[in-house]
């Protein structure tokens, strides 16, 4: 079904080859494309924006058949039993988390392995993992729209310069607090930037220490900005959660005390 003949058209109207979809995106993911679209209607395909939704869909469908979900039909059932192929590779990784853990490591095959086993998935399967890697960098070479490309800066940005003293607070406490614990995960740190705003949190209550105030008004919009900046440069950037899980604890609790207290004369 996927063989190397046969194309398809993009949402601009440019063919696309089937080899040349497969350099982009996991196969089963194609599959699925192929199944789920009806017989008499032609096949298109946007490898880019579009495309993350193709493959979020897909992992939802996935999630659902494993998880037995009562609400899942027997139509969805065959078309996710007929996307999957014995002989190919499926890596657990989400594609979406390999594209923010491909940008942390640079590219880096054995710093994406690392990644990904502190991420919580098993890297036994090291060619499932290497392939999805290769998808994600030819994506990333050809088809991401810019809000999905980062770098992360090796010093702190000059940008942190415009961190408000609460976005600052923020930064020394949150370090100080996952410096204090062991292992965390993505879910675990977006949890716990949210729980700055609620009234005496341990989170809010050192902030409120930094700011010598008793009841500071948090907003965790200003707070994942705050972590943008101090890593990229930028105000925004991917799933906080996946982001902060791709580094070493202790780079991150070095940076966000770096920039919790940045000048750039102090930098320069």
């Amino acid at each position: 079904m996927l063989g190397k003949q046969g194309a398809m058209s993009s949402s601009t109207g440019v063919v696309i080859s089937i080899s040349d979809m497969l350099e982009v995106v996991p196969p089963e993911i194609l599959r699925y494309l192929i199944i789920r679209t009806k017989p008499e209607k032609h096949i298109q395909f946007d490898p880019r924006q579009p495309l993350l939704n193709l493959v979020d869909e897909y992992e939802r469908l996935r999630a659902q058949f494993r998880e037995n979900d009562p609400s899942l039909g027997d139509f969805q059932k065959r078309v996710y039993e007929l996307s999957r192929a014995t002989g190919i590779c499926q890596s657990e990784v989400p594609f979406k988390q390999m594209v923010t853990i491909y940008q942390v490591a640079r590219g880096d095959f054995d710093q994406i392995l690392k990644i990904v086993k502190r991420s919580g998935f098993l890297t036994d399967d090291k060619k499932c993992i290497k392939e999805l890697a290769d998808n994600v960098s030819k994506w990333l070479e050809l088809y991401a729209p810019p809000f999905a490309k980062f770098s992360v800066k090796e010093k702190v940005p000059v940008q942190a310069a415009t961190l408000s003293e609460l976005q600052r607070a923020f930064l020394s406490a949150f370090a100080a607090l996952i410096e204090a614990k062991g292992e965390i995960s993505g879910e675990e740190y977006h949890m716990l930037v949210y729980s700055a705003k609620e009234m005496g949190s341990e989170l809010n209550r050192l902030i409120a220490e930094k700011l010598n105030t008793s009841a500071p008004q948090v907003d965790p919009k200003e707070l994942f900005k705050a972590i943008y900046i101090s890593l990229l440069g930028q105000s925004s950037g991917p799933k906080a959660g996946w982001f902060l899980s791709s580094f070493d604890k202790e780079f991150l609790v070095k940076r966000f005390e770096e920039a919790s207290a940045y000048s750039p004369e102090k930098y320069a």
